[in-house]
This record gives structure tokens, C-alpha cells and sequence, in this order.
């Protein structure tokens, strides 16, 4: 036998003689109780072991995953969609209860908002083409694809609706006059078509957020859609109670009441009913955006019925909901980028899916 190169049984008979002067045999290879794995703690030597706490990191510290490159741009323009959705609703209950005031101030702000909108997505999209290009195809499944057509079919009607409100200022008579008479009825046509488009055009964005990867919006996608829309309706009302005598905001007063109530309680599903992704709608710049979005929503909606016949209290209700929907639209999108920055966010929910799924998973053990 070679000393340099023992035998496969002189090494079995230290290993075993090493084991015994320090204690059992599970003790010295970590295999009794305390040294299972997955156990926390086991003994090598007398050294006590212990498994150090989890950190949610990924290689070289970046996240796991990418985070949207998204800019101020888009929360703006979920601002802009929303407002355009709400002021055509409002134009629509102007125009159906004869109160042309509030009608011409929401067709005006609609059209204003819907063009802001598609300058937005324009710049975010870094080419105009990129949007014509969108148009070649219609694909059900994907929500940017139905949002371009929804935007593409609700900007022209809200386009004809605003422009029929400057039929007066053309002459009676000529060619003009011809058009002057043929706008209003087409006005009152496309208005309503506007606010037929509206809701799609007041929610789709959240179906957008929700089919991403980003954990805090991806698991929102039962509460997201209250959330805008309420955002959307109280945006409208903002503008109506800001712009129109209180003789004629009464539709906007009841939008406003409406709106709170869907923002209010989907918001609050966001911070409750999602557990751990739930936390930065309550934490960091969205849940400080958040927050202040529903105290200015309730301000507004409290103004908005004390104040039906001060004109000053009813514009100060309306900018306070105008200022809370801008708030809720960027919390929402600050909050989704914290989520999708921090890995625990990622890891922790997929750990708890995985548990559930084996926990009920049959089992084959007789």
C-alpha cells in the first residue's frame, strides 16, 4: 500500500474514528436534527451554523426585472385620456339636458385633451409614423393595438363635436351659411358618439398598465379599471364645476359624486386586497401621490355639493378635482415602477404562488 495513497478502507476507518471521537455520526456530518437541510442550523467542529437572511438581489445588484423605460410622458397621458373620456361625458349630459354651457365647455376640453394625448403618445412613441403604423393591423389581444383604434375613433367625433360649437360665428348666408346650419346637427351626432367611445377611452390604459410585467400593476388588473374610470368622470366634473355657472352644473356635481365614489374604493382594493404588491400604492412617491389624490377628491366633492350656488366654491371644487386626478393617474404609475425596481416584489409573490400550488398538488403517497 502506498502511504501517499491510502486505501479506499483506511480512509473509511479514520473518517469513522474522526466521527467517534466527536460524537455520533450525524452530529460530525450535519445530518441529526438541527442539521437537515433547509433545517437553519447545524454543528461542524462545535462551530453552530446558521442560514444567513435572505436578500432579494440579483446578479451585480440590477433588478430582476427590466423596468419600463416610460417617462413623465405617459403618466400625463393617462392624465389626458381620462380627461378627454370625462369632458365628453360631461358635453353629453350638457347636451341631453339643455345646458349648453356645460356642453361647449366639455366639447372644448375634450378636444383639447384628446389632442394632448396624441401628441404624448407621439413623443413617447419617438416617431409619428410609429402611430400610423399601428393602425395596419387590429389585434384584439393586445391593448396598445384596440387603444390606437379607440383613440383613432373617438378623436374625429370629438374633433366635429368641438368644432360645431363655433357654427355661430359663421355667416348666415353663402356657402358658410350651408355649413353653418349642417354643423350643429353633426355636432350633436359626433358628441354622442364621442361619449359612446368614452369609456373605453377612460379605462383601456389601465388594461394597458395591467397586461405588463410590472408586479404592482400586472396583479391590479380586477381594480385599475375603477380606478381611472372614477378618475375620469371626476376630471370631467372638475372642468364643468371650474368653467360653468352653478345654475348649469348639475350633471358635473353628480359626476363628481360618481367619480369619487368609483376613485375612492379602487383605490382602496389597490392598497388592501393585493398583500405584499399592495404596499407601494401605501409607500414612497405613489402612496404620498396617492393619498393626496384622495384628499383632494373628497375636498372637491365636498365643495361641489356645499357650494351649488357659490360660483367661487365650485371652482375651487372643480381644480381640487382636476389636481386629484393628476395625482392618482402619476401615483399609480410611480407606484408601478417601485415595484418593478424592487426584486422582492418578484420573488416573494412567485415563492407564494409556488407554495400554494404544492400545497394543492395531489398527492401520490400511499
Amino acid at each position: 500500500m502506498n502511504p501517499q495513497h491510502p486505501e479506499v478502507g483506511d480512509k473509511f476507518r479514520r473518517f469513522r474514528d474522526q466521527a467517534a471521537r466527536g460524537g455520533t455520526g450525524d452530529q460530525a456530518t450535519g445530518g441529526g436534527t438541527g442539521g437537515r437541510r433547509g433545517g437553519g442550523r447545524g454543528r461542524r467542529g462545535g462551530e453552530e451554523l446558521a442560514v444567513p437572511p435572505a436578500e432579494f438581489r440579483s446578479y451585480y445588484g440590477r433588478p430582476i426585472l427590466k423596468p419600463p423605460v416610460w417617462t413623465w410622458e405617459i403618466a400625463a397621458y393617462l392624465f389626458t385620456g381620462g380627461l378627454a373620456a370625462g369632458s365628453s361625458l360631461l358635453a353629453a349630459g350638457g347636451q341631453v339636458t339643455g345646458r349648453p354651457a356645460l356642453r361647449r365647455v366639455g366639447r372644448v376640453t375634450a378636444l383639447v385633451a384628446v389632442t394632448a394625448s396624441a401628441g404624448l403618445l407621439v413623443k413617447d412613441l419617438g416617431r409619428p409614423e410609429r402611430f400610423h403604423h399601428m393602425l395596419r393591423v387590429a389585434k384584439p389581444t393586445s391593448p396598445m393595438s384596440v387603444g390606437t383604434w379607440i383613440l383613432s375613433a373617438y378623436g374625429p367625433a370629438a374633433g366635429l363635436a368641438a368644432i360645431a360649437e363655433a357654427a355661430p360665428l359663421l355667416p348666415e348666408r353663402g356657402p358658410l351659411g350651408l355649413v353653418r346650419r349642417a354643423l350643429p346637427p353633426a355636432g350633436h351626432a359626433a358628441g354622442l358618439a364621442a361619449a359612446v367611445t368614452a369609456p373605453a377611452l377612460g379605462t383601456y390604459t389601465a388594461v394597458l398598465l395591467a397586461d405588463t410585467a410590472v408586479p404592482s400593476w400586472h396583479e391590479a388588473y380586477p381594480h385599475l379599471p375603477f380606478v381611472f374610470a372614477g378618475s375620469a368622470l371626476a376630471s370631467g366634473a372638475g372642468v364643468g364645476l371650474l368653467a360653468v355657472p352653478p345654475a348649469q352644473a348639475g350633471p358635473a356635481r353628480r359626476m363628481a359624486v360618481a367619480g369619487a365614489g368609483l376613485e375612492l374604493v379602487g383605490a382602496h382594493r389597490l392598497e388592501t386586497r393585493l398583500g405584499l404588491l399592495g404596499e407601494p400604492y401605501r409607500t414612497g412617491r405613489g402612496g404620498r401621490l396617492l393619498r393626496a389624490g384622495r384628499a383632494l377628491t373628497v375636498a372637491g366633492v365636498a365643495g361641489a355639493l356645499l357650494g351649488a350656488r357659490s360660483r367661487v366654491l365650485s371652482a375651487v371644487s372643480g381644480a381640487a378635482l382636476l389636481a386629484a386626478s393628476v395625482a392618482t393617474r402619476f401615483g399609480v404609475f410611480h407606484a408601478g415602477l417601485a415595484s418593478a425596481r424592487d426584486p422582492k416584489y418578484t420573488v416573494l409573490p412567485q415563492r407564494e404562488r409556488l407554495a400554494r400550488r404544492a400545497g394543492e398538488a395531489p398527492t401520490t403517497e400511499q
